[in-house]
């Protein structure tokens, strides 16, 4: 049963949600601005920071359950016919043929996809897995993912800004910890939560902006349909509006097939 917990991500999520609610409780009870609004009746402020960290946990458990785009199995009624389908629209001359996963034996692994050995699937636009979300990162999910972080560091930095309110001084430093030992640590944690999250986002942020992923920019020079390609050329970049147009607006499965031999096509 415990290995059962673990395999589901359930320590992981709980912990989070465990963190995320006792700092919130330390940020409402201590003299912070938080309480100070709360005293004077004015509970616009209050109201909205809660909302917000409602917010956030929300997207944390819809980016951690959902599916990132998990290719199950050739079986699939009607698989056969569309792999032949999508085989018969790539020019083979110009685009690597589609991989066999050695992993789960999917016959026809898509392009940009690759196999979690911690999901056991494999998963379509494979960005990487997350183990504080517990699930990979994928076509699916990734959008939602940076959604998630967005909010996620708003909520920190408001946190940072609340806690900092509440500091307050005494005579000596023995009292001054104290009185705002709890405080601290929650500072401490929001801060460090805070750098991560700032530098998370914006990686992600530059690799949609550059159609790329994390797999494929930590990896290029093992991905068989990257490793031939010029140094700066990335087979699937249109242009940094249309990446992110189509990372945050386009809600489809894409065949990066087609789109790698438009790229190739158009660059010659």
């Amino acid at each position: 049963m415990v290995q059962n917990m673990f395999r589901t991500g359930f320590l992981v999520r709980a912990t989070h949600t465990l963190l995320t609610w006792v700092i919130t409780l330390v940020l409402f009870l201590h003299n912070t601005d938080l309480r100070k609004c709360e005293e004077r009746g004015e509970l616009l402020l209050p109201v909205l920071f809660f909302l917000l960290v409602v917010l956030s946990v929300l997207l944390y458990f819809a980016v951690s359950l959902m599916d990132p785009g998990f290719i199950l199995s050739d079986t699939v009624k009607g698989a056969q016919g569309s792999h032949e389908e999508m085989e018969s629209m790539i020019p083979q001359t110009s685009t690597p043929r589609l991989r066999r996963c050695g992993y789960c034996l999917l016959q026809q692994q898509p392009m940009r996809a690759k196999h979690c050995q911690t999901c056991k699937h494999c998963v379509r636009r494979f960005d990487h897995h997350c183990p504080w979300i517990e699930n990979c990162v994928g076509e699916r999910n990734h959008r939602w993912f940076i959604v998630y972080l967005m909010v996620q560091l708003l909520t920190l930095l408001w946190a940072l800004h609340i806690a900092l309110s509440g500091i307050s001084p005494s005579v000596t430093w023995e009292l001054w910890f104290r009185v705002n030992g709890f405080l601290l640590a929650a500072l401490g944690v929001v801060g460090v939560f805070s750098v991560v999250v700032a530098l998370l986002l914006g990686c992600h942020l530059y690799l949609a902006s550059i159609n790329c992923t994390t797999w494929e920019f930590m990896s290029r020079h093992r991905i068989s349909y990257l490793k031939n390609c010029e140094s700066e050329e990335n087979p699937f970049d249109r242009g940094i509006f249309c990446n992110l147009w189509d990372f945050f607006c386009i809600c489809r499965t894409v065949v990066w097939e087609k789109m790698y031999h438009r790229t190739t096509t158009n660059s010659v």
